[in-house]
Order: C-alpha cells, then sequence, then structure tokens
C-alpha cells in the first residue's frame, strides 16, 4: 500500500468546513484504491495570528517540509490584513517549496449554470506563474502620512520563471488541443512583457505541435466572457493569470467549484492544492459553504502524487452529484455542505461499482509533469 503524508491546514472560515468534508472523500477513494493517506492537522491561520502576531510559528515551513503535500483550505479574516494574512503563509510556501506553477482548471460542470446563454462546453487549463512577477517583494513607502508619500512595486521576471511556466503550458498544451494562448501587455508595459512575450516564444518553439498565440489580457478577458470554449491552455504572469482565472471561473457558474493546484513539478518540495475560493467569513458556520473547489483539489493531488485511477474516480463522483443536480445553494442546488458530501459519497461507492474511471483531467501525474520542465 502506497503511503502519503498530507499536511492539513484548514485555515479560516469556510475552510474549516470544506476541508473536513474533502477530507472524508479523500478517505473514501484512499480506502477503494488502496492508498494510504496520513492527514496531519495545524492549526494556522488568522485564528493563530491573534494569538500569535503570525500566520505559523516561525518553523513552519520546516515543519511542512516533511510532508509530501499540502492541503489548504482558505485563509482571511476580518481582524487580520489580508497582507499578513496571504504573506504570513500561502505566499512564503509557495516561494521556499518553489512552487511555481499554479495551474487553475476552468471547466463547465454539468449542474452548475453557467451566467453565459450559449451552452458550448467550456474547458480551459490556466498555467499562472508563481513565484515572481507582480508579486515580488521589491519596492517599498516613504514620506507615509506626507502629502507627497510615495509606493513603489516592483515586477521581476526572469528567464529562468518565465521559460519554466511556458514550458510546462506547452507541455500540457500538446498532450490536448496543441492551442497554447499568452496573455501579455506589451502594448503599454515596455519592459517586463516584451520579455515575457519573447521568452514564451523561443520556448514554445521546442514544441512543434503547438500553436502559440500572444493576446493583450484587456481583450483576453473580453475573448474569456465572449467566447471561451474557444481557449485551451492559457499561460500567464502571476497577477495576470491570478485574475483571469477567477473570471473564468465565474463564467463557468461559480467560484466555489474552482481548484488550484501550487505545483513544484520536480517533486523536489512538496505542493500544496487549494480552491480558488477565498474564506468567505459571512457564511461561515451556516452550512452553506460550497465543498467541490476543495474536492477537486483533493483529486488534483492525487493525480500529483501519482493516482490518476482515484483521481478520476473523485472527479467523476463530484461531477455525477452535481449532475444530479444536488448542488449546494450557490450552484442553485438544495443542499448543505454535509448534504453534498454525502451525496459525493454514495456517488464515490456507486462509481466504484460500475467500474475503473479514466484520469482526471487539470494536472499530470507526478513523473510526467517533472519531464515538461
Amino acid at each position: 500500500m502506497t503511503t502519503h503524508k498530507i499536511a492539513v491546514i484548514a485555515g479560516d472560515g469556510i475552510g474549516k468546513e470544506v476541508v473536513p468534508a474533502a477530507i472524508k472523500c479523500l478517505e473514501r477513494i484512499a480506502h477503494l484504491h488502496t492508498i494510504n493517506l496520513e492527514f496531519t492537522h495545524f492549526d494556522w491561520g488568522s485564528d493563530y495570528y491573534v494569538e500569535h502576531g503570525r500566520m505559523m510559528p516561525p518553523d513552519g515551513l520546516e515543519q511542512l517540509a516533511q510532508y509530501d503535500a499540502i492541503f489548504l483550505g482558505a485563509v482571511g479574516a476580518p481582524e487580520v490584513p489580508d497582507a499578513e494574512s496571504l504573506w504570513g503563509l500561502l505566499i512564503p510556501i509557495r516561494r521556499e517549496f518553489q512552487q511555481y506553477i499554479n495551474l487553475r482548471p476552468v471547466k463547465t460542470l454539468d449542474g452548475v449554470k453557467s451566467p453565459l446563454a450559449n451552452k458550448e462546453p467550456i474547458d480551459i487549463l490556466i498555467v499562472r506563474e508563481n513565484n515572481e512577477g507582480e508579486y515580488s517583494e521589491v519596492g517599498g513607502r516613504a514620506y507615509r502620512g506626507l502629502p507627497h508619500e510615495t509606493a513603489v512595486q516592483e515586477t521581476i521576471f526572469t528567464r529562468l520563471g518565465v521559460s519554466r511556466a511556458a514550458h510546462y503550458a506547452a507541455s500540457l498544451a500538446s498532450s490536448r488541443k496543441g492551442q497554447l494562448t499568452s496573455a501579455t501587455k506589451s502594448n503599454g508595459i515596455i519592459h517586463t512583457m516584451p520579455f515575457w512575450d519573447e521568452v514564451v516564444e523561443e520556448t514554445t518553439r521546442l514544441y512543434p505541435d503547438v500553436t502559440l498565440t500572444s493576446e493583450l489580457v484587456d481583450a483576453l478577458a473580453a475573448h474569456l466572457v465572449l467566447k471561451p470554449w474557444t481557449f485551451d491552455v492559457i499561460v500567464a504572469s502571476n497577477l495576470l493569470g491570478d485574475i483571469l482565472s477567477d473570471l473564468g471561473s465565474s463564467v463557468t457558474g461559480s467560484i466555489g467549484v474552482a481548484p488550484s493546484a501550487n505545483l513544484n513539478p520536480e517533486g523536489d518540495f512538496p505542493s500544496l492544492f487549494e480552491p480558488v475560493h477565498g474564506s468567505a467569513p459571512d457564511i461561515a458556520g451556516k452550512g452553506l459553504a460550497n465543498p467541490v473547489g476543495q474536492i477537486w483539489s483533493g483529486a488534483m493531488m492525487l493525480q500529483h502524487l501519482g493516482h490518476p485511477e482515484a483521481a478520476g474516480h473523485l472527479q467523476l463522483a463530484f461531477e455525477s452529484a452535481l449532475r444530479e443536480g444536488l448542488g449546494t445553494r450557490d450552484v442553485g442546488g438544495p443542499s448543505s455542505t454535509s448534504e453534498f458530501t454525502a451525496a459525493v459519497l454514495a456517488a464515490i461507492d456507486g462509481v466504484a461499482a460500475v467500474g475503473r474511471p479514466e484520469a482526471a483531467a487539470g494536472t499530470k501525474p507526478a513523473a510526467a509533469a517533472a519531464s515538461s520542465t
């Protein structure tokens, strides 16, 4: 039996509801596929910050380094500044463990109504560079409180950072429809974005079966609303990928179903899996949270750990529960968080009784991911 050690950080708000829901589903899948998932829970997040003045202990990263993967719920609370919650937990994890790929599937699901009138199926993978770009720590503020107070934020692109994101995206595109779209703004940002364009183009030439289109991000955002079904794989910088993936999940019906993977493709460090949605303190504790984003992130974790059949089984199960109209209220269904989780557990058993599922879409097994960088 294969054993994987998983660090669990439920975090804040609805993270404390959707993480236990997803773990129930993962444990059922693991049992059926002869996988041993050892979950270790850490009480880090905003509550920890209020008590200790930091989001995790000083040796938090050293503790997490001992695990095969990290399963995160959500962070953020009204009493803690967003910069503290993000830069005190998630971003240090992403950078210390070189999780330079943020992979976000955008896919229409039966049972989740899209706001778009057109019913063409949407199936996009957004590859977001995850370690540099607009989210650099370079910059500062001067003359605080004075009329000429100044803030400077530097965008940092490196050839290494851009090329490895482009390699990963082109490799994914090569395994799908062979269509890669690069988000840019090189008509207005005259240094970093032309550099991004050049490196992405140079890298994509190594993939002769991939067609690259470079599109200005404002036009790309409009395109994602008007004809999202025409996209296959999108590669984007840290900030642009963040924005486009939220837009993509909205046009498919709900940000509550959107998963993500923060990947160290080589497997030298643990990767982190989390839903795209936030902590949603306004609905926390009410049983209204949609656990699909967390469950789907769990399927991506299984895929990354080298268990594509188990990942596919879990994805088929939650898609089946949605298809039956059993979703939570944010997607027009009647279910509470616990009721939907029970429906997914029943579907897991039903899929197991029918036969062996195909691999889940959205990420690649660890070995394949490593070969793309």
